[in-house]
């Protein structure tokens, strides 16, 4: 149980600095207890509770969970608990467990937030049913319900179902592509769901498009036939304007990392600022925790650079070493670096 307490906390700790609250969802990922791939299966209904997903008892679970609370009680964190809705039709509850009792189901549910948390914002999130999901197929397939086929299948309690069957087939297919197009479409539409794809070479689902009703696509083309002037002159406003945050962010990111690495070079740490804030990239300097400019963060972002341009890592994986056995050969020639920076 002392393992098992150390494990909540860590997890509870860094999903905290991240973003300021804490579902128990995210610390079972943390746990290596559920993939985010299958909790988001989950809350789109794909699954009654989430307990077929886990590889571990329901009671240790449920220990975990009441360490995580301990846990939040002890830091002065608010309690929400949040509803979970499936997406689907029907938007019916989900079950984190088939028997837990109710104060159990509660405490799952219960997102801890900090005083400097965007409570409303995440609870109106969280507590909004995920879109409802339809599949481009890449194969052969016949509907459960009429045995037909189609374009486009939902799955209905791990049956797939064509539009017609699934009551959706009244709407119409808008392709990706026109972010101001999509958002009116969706919001003037009744129904509508998101259309996703399996991309074979990337091995996960990618969105296509949305389903919506054609009135609404109507009303949304008007709209931006009327203002896309407009919206071509606000687009221009906010590249500038990101293009002069990122500079800003770039020099403060680089005088970061001369603070806590005195020795590296100031073109270098620049050059280490502006790799980890590129937009769209992902990397750590694009997270919360890098834009806060935690420290952790702001040394993961150091480390990276050098493992790449002070070691042999990329020789080693271009040889065909595996990718854990190369970082491992090389954790002391990046020590050696990182103390050389800090004037150890």
């Amino acid at each position: 149980m002392a393992s098992l307490q150390r494990r909540v906390t860590d997890a509870a700790d860094d999903v905290l600095r991240e973003q300021r609250y804490v579902a128990f969802t995210d610390v079972l990922a943390r746990l290596g207890w559920v993939h985010p791939v299958n909790i988001e299966a989950w809350r789109k209904g794909r699954r009654r509770e989430l307990e077929s997903l886990l590889p571990v008892p329901g009671e240790r679970v449920v220990r975990a969970c009441e360490l995580l609370t301990a846990w939040a009680r002890e830091r002065g964190l608010r309690p929400e608990e949040i509803e979970y809705v499936a997406g689907t039709r029907d938007r019916r509850p989900l079950r984190f467990f088939a028997d837990t009792t109710a104060d159990e189901e509660r405490a799952l549910r219960t997102h801890w937030f900090a005083a400097d948390a965007e409570r409303e914002k995440v609870v109106g999130k969280q507590r909004k049913a995920p879109d409802l999901v339809a599949v481009m197929p890449t194969r052969e397939w016949e509907c459960a319900g009429c045995g037909d086929t189609g374009d486009f299948l939902v799955m209905d309690d791990d049956e797939p179902l064509c539009l017609d069957c699934a009551d959706m087939g009244h709407l119409i297919f808008l392709p990706s592509g026109d972010a101001a197009l999509t958002r009116r479409a969706k919001k003037a539409s009744g129904l509508s769901a998101v259309v996703i794809r399996w991309a074979r070479a990337r091995k996960r689902y990618e969105r296509q498009g949305i389903v919506v009703e054609e009135a609404a696509l109507q009303r949304a083309e008007e709209q931006c036939l009327a203002d896309a002037e407009a919206r071509e002159r606000r687009r221009e406003r906010d590249r500038e304007r990101r293009e002069h945050e990122d500079v800003e962010f770039q020099a403060t990111l680089a005088a970061e990392i001369r603070r806590l690495f005195p020795g590296c070079p100031a073109e270098r740490a620049e050059s280490i600022a502006q790799h980890a804030t590129t937009r769209g990239s992902g990397r750590v300097g694009r997270s919360a925790a890098g834009r806060a400019l935690d420290e952790h963060a702001v040394t993961l972002a150091v480390v990276a650079s050098v493992r790449h341009a002070d070691t042999e890592y990329d020789a080693l994986l271009m040889s065909g070493v595996p990718r854990e056995e190369a970082r491992e050969r090389v954790t002391a020639d990046i020590d050696r670096v990182l103390e050389a920076w800090r004037g150890v």
